[in-house]
């Protein structure tokens, strides 16, 4: 098997020329990298994803700039009674989007036509607030503190398809969350006497027109009592010698070099999703879903079709110190996304 180079000082994504950098080829246990796109006109895409996942509510948030559109949403699923609405805006051209080259730093905001949110960094957390005063079940407003512990890893790698088309990811997850969500006229605290998490994908890089990918992610206790995060990746890296796959156990990044297997399906979303390792036991966990988000945009040029389903992972898995965690019903999703963008 294949060990990916680990990366242990800040990078450029990017060369003189705007190609793939060869300094860049690999990952990190920190974001520390430079996302210095240029060129390739309509393929750069840039973007910052957060879910946050509590026993009573799940929300989340995108601000992306895709070179020819800026798209800013925000969702949020009441656990207790199984209702979900969204709220955004998409921007021709990305007219006043704005992302910072040094990823995990600054701040990105939008505030349009009763619409506003606002994802922002500081050195020990990340402040995520949308508001909408519509939306299917009334006015939507998010707060939420997610803490930055400073002993908790993360993993963050390149893949390359090739030296005009790469994408960097950040991926974290096992970051404790607080605040709160409103949705028409409930209010719901998040991380108020019990665990929530928040689940960060951020994205900069150069891409094929039509893609597919595979995620999931998860965070909770395990039978022992240490706290493992569940970083799984699949169908996009095929063929590069890089993945997108780890677990963080109590803070610390296993980085699993192999593609996984998974087992589901695309029609029957709601049916349990499996995703091993084929080689070793390093990963063996099912996920039950209880939700199925899908989503459909069709502008013609640009087309993306995803289903994320919510549920519940149980199995085991098995860090570098060689002893195995049984996870029993921990949250999380998994999801598969079609893209033509």
């Amino acid at each position: 098997m294949k060990t990916e180079r680990e990366i242990e000082e800040p990078v450029d994504l990017c060369d003189d020329r705007g190609r793939l950098s060869a300094a860049a080829r690999g990952w990190a246990r920190r974001p520390m990298l430079r996302a210095n796109l240029r060129g390739a006109p309509f393929r750069k895409k840039r973007w910052d994803y957060w879910c946050v996942i509590a026993p009573d509510v799940i929300a989340s948030l995108v601000y992306a700039d895709i070179d020819y559109a800026g798209l800013a949403s925000c969702w949020v699923l009441d656990r207790t009674r199984n209702e979900s609405a969204d709220a955004g805006i998409v921007v021709p051209l990305g007219r006043g989007f704005a992302l910072p080259e040094h990823v995990c730093t600054g701040r990105v905001s939008v505030s349009r036509s009763g619409f506003d949110l606002s994802i922002e960094e500081s050195a020990d957390a990340t402040r995520l607030s949308a508001r909408a005063t519509t939306s299917a079940l009334g006015p939507i407003e998010i707060d939420v503190r997610v803490a930055k512990p400073p002993d908790v890893e993360s993993l963050n790698v390149v893949i390359p398809w090739s030296d005009r088309r790469f994408q960097f990811t950040s991926k974290q997850n096992s970051r404790p969350a607080e605040g709160s969500v409103g949705v028409g006229e409930r209010r719901i605290e998040v991380g108020d006497g019990a665990p929530a998490w928040g689940v960060q994908d951020l994205g900069r890089g150069i891409w094929p027109y039509a893609n597919r990918w595979n995620w999931a992610a998860a965070c909770g206790h395990a039978a022992d009592g240490r706290l493992v995060g569940l970083q799984l990746g699949g169908k996009w890296t095929k063929g590069t010698g890089f993945t997108e796959n780890a677990l963080c156990i109590d803070g610390r990044l296993t980085k699993i070099h192999e593609e996984l297997e998974w087992s589901y399906d695309w029609d029957r979303p709601m049916r349990p999703w499996r995703v091993r390792t084929p080689s070793t036991d390093a990963v063996d966990v099912t996920l039950a879903p209880f939700f199925d988000r899908y989503d459909s945009t069709d502008l013609k040029l640009l087309k993306m079709e995803v289903h994320q389903c919510f549920g519940a992972w149980s199995g085991r898995v098995r860090g570098d110190d060689g002893a195995t965690a049984e996870l029993a019903r921990i949250d999380g999703f998994a999801e598969e996304a079609r893209n033509r963008w």
